[in-house]
This record gives C-alpha cells, structure tokens and sequence, in this order.
C-alpha cells in the first residue's frame, strides 16, 4: 500500500451503531450502486437514488472522503453569497445509507458524484463494506443518451454475471471497448470477488440529456424490481415524467421541424419494437439514426428556452408515492452517445 494515500477502509467513516441491514429471513441485502456523473444522462441516476432516500425510510451507514476522492477543480461546490459575505457552502457527499423497500426489506444505497480519484481503492473500500454487511446481489444504475423519443417509454438495457436474473430485459450483445467509469469499474471488481453484479442502462432522449428526465428514473426502479425483488415506489417520477411530456408535446407541437425530427425517432423506436424478436438492436451500425447535430440544431434552441420549466418538473413531491407495496412495480453527453452508437 502507497504511504502517501490512505487504507481503502480508511476513506469512509461508519456510524455507530450500524443499522440492520438483514431481512427477516436472514438474506443479506442488495448493494445498489447509483453514481452521478459519467453515466447519468437526464439525471436520471440523481433523480433515481434521492428519490429512493427521501420516499422510503432510511438511515446513514457510511460518509466517504470526498476530499479523497473529488477533484473539487473539475466539479466546484457551489458557495452561497449573501451579498456581503459567503454563508454556506454545498460540498459534494458521497454516501452509503440503509433503505427499506415498501415491503420493509433493507437494501444499501450508495450514491452521490463519481469519484474522480482513488478507483482501486474505492473498490476495495466498497468490497469491504459489502463483506461486513452480508450483501447478497450488487446492482448498478446508469442512463445514457440515446437517439430515442421522449414520446415513448424509456427504455432499458442489462448485463451482469448471471444471466438469469436479468429476465427478459433487453441486453447490449455486441463487444465493445469504452471509456470506464466508478461503477463499471466497481461492478467488475465486485462480480471478481464472487458477487452477483448487474447493470441497468436507461435511454434518455439525446436532446433531453442535459435536463431531468424522471421517466427514465421510473424504468430503472422498476427494472431494479425485476432484478432484484425489492418493492419501490415510482408514482412520484411517472406523475413527474408524465407532466415533462405534456410540456415537452406543446413545444414541439409549435415547432414543425422539431416535430420532424421526434416523428423520425418515432418511427425508428417503432420498428425496433416490430423486429426486437428478431434480437433487433438500437445500436445497429446500419439503422438511420439522427446525429446530435442534427437533433442540436433544433432543440439547442428549444432548451435554451425551456431549460429552467424542464428541469423545475424534475423536482419530486415523495407524497406522490404510497407506502404500501400495492402501489410500487415489482415487476454524459451526446459524445458518450457516440461512442455506444
């Protein structure tokens, strides 16, 4: 171990005492990892993970270092000016909390930005903590852009080491080499040292990339559901997603070559559907897929003036969402568009 770097154990502090994390049948909990930053497209991940702590009944486990892991250079906290004197300041929060679905069956949630620094140990930090909790299953959340409509449902795409558990979600099925992040990084560590990893990619709008977009957050909560069996609440990021779109169709509805280009990613998402068992693909070299420059032309203006309307319908009320397990499913950039297209 480098001297100059601290142990991987010594990044986080735990509470104490640790919550419970077990379920009554003694299983150990699922490990959610929901990273901000490379991979979170809508802000989907964001919007996922704060969703999950704020409706659902959780508690602190483990605050990492962020001053160890975030170059603050690339990604300032935002500092509060009164008009006369600095009075409060955001700092970045990387964080690990115990959450209990609507069943009451705990699950961990790590989350907060990417860690800029320290991967290897990070991973090794995050190993160890799901040695000393019993985790049973490791999960990971990311969204992406994708030349998809935002009239459609949000789509999602899985991997992991154990096939079965992934249902009948859709899956990339090509190889490939891209830039890694935390999390991929994260997840092959975790599957390496014996754990049953999965990842979950939502499609996001390329041309709503750069707002909130809760209805991908409502798929990836309802995959993970699938995945894993835990009971989530999403009624707060369908009403969310549904009032983005009702905004979203009056814009393009006043704009006809917007309106062309949703059209053309319409037709496009709907003939994927047609030939998905035919194990189509939405990232076949061969599909007519509009570039970002395209899409960018149009909407680059349409954000610009809508970007704060967008966003403000990102902002969740938890009271949407009913405690009761009725009432859950069970069942960054456009250059990282590129590199998947």
């Amino acid at each position: 171990m480098d001297e100059r770097y601290p142990h991987p154990r010594e990044l986080y502090d735990l509470e104490f005492p640790a919550p419970a994390v077990h379920s009554d049948d003694g299983d150990g909990p699922v490990l959610v990892h929901a990273l901000e930053g490379y991979a979170d497209a809508g802000h989907a991940v964001a919007l996922a993970a704060s969703h999950l702590r704020e409706a659902l009944d959780s508690e602190l486990v483990a605050t990492f270092n962020s001053d160890e892991l975030i170059d603050y250079r690339s990604r300032r906290p935002m500092i509060s000016f009164s008009g006369e004197a600095f009075d409060g300041i955001d700092m970045h929060k990387l964080t690990v909390h115990a959450v209990r679905d609507n069943a009451g069956v705990p699950f961990l949630l790590l989350d907060g930005p990417e860690p800029d620094l320290r991967w290897d140990q990070f991973t090794t930090a995050i190993t160890a903590l799901a040695e000393r909790f019993g985790v049973s299953q490791v999960v990971g959340l990311n969204s992406i852009p994708m030349a998809v409509p935002h009239t459609r449902p949000a789509s999602i795409t899985a991997h992991g080491n154990d096939a079965e558990s992934l249902g009948d979600l859709n899956r990339w099925g090509n190889p490939m080499k891209l830039p890694a992040s935390a999390s991929m990084l994260l997840e092959l560590r975790l599957g390496e040292a014996g754990y049953r990893t999965a990842g979950l990619s939502a499609h996001v709008p390329h041309y709503l990339a750069q707002s909130n977009y809760p209805g991908a957050s409502a798929a990836l909560l309802i995959a993970m559901s699938k995945v894993t069996g835990l009971e989530l609440p999403v009624a707060a990021l369908e009403n969310a997603a549904e009032q983005m779109r009702e905004q979203i169709d009056g814009e393009v509805a006043s704009n006809a070559e917007v309106a062309s280009v949703v059209t053309s990613l319409e037709n496009q998402y709907d003939a994927y559907m047609r030939a998905k068992n035919e194990q189509a693909s939405l990232l076949a070299a061969d599909q007519d897929v509009p570039s970002g420059e395209e899409l960018g032309a149009e909407f680059e203006k349409f954000l610009a003036a809508h970007a704060a309307e967008l966003d403000g319908l990102g902002d969740l009320d938890a009271s949407d969402d009913d405690s009761d397990p009725d009432s859950s499913h069970s069942d960054d950039s456009e250059d990282q568009g590129r590199d998947l297209n």
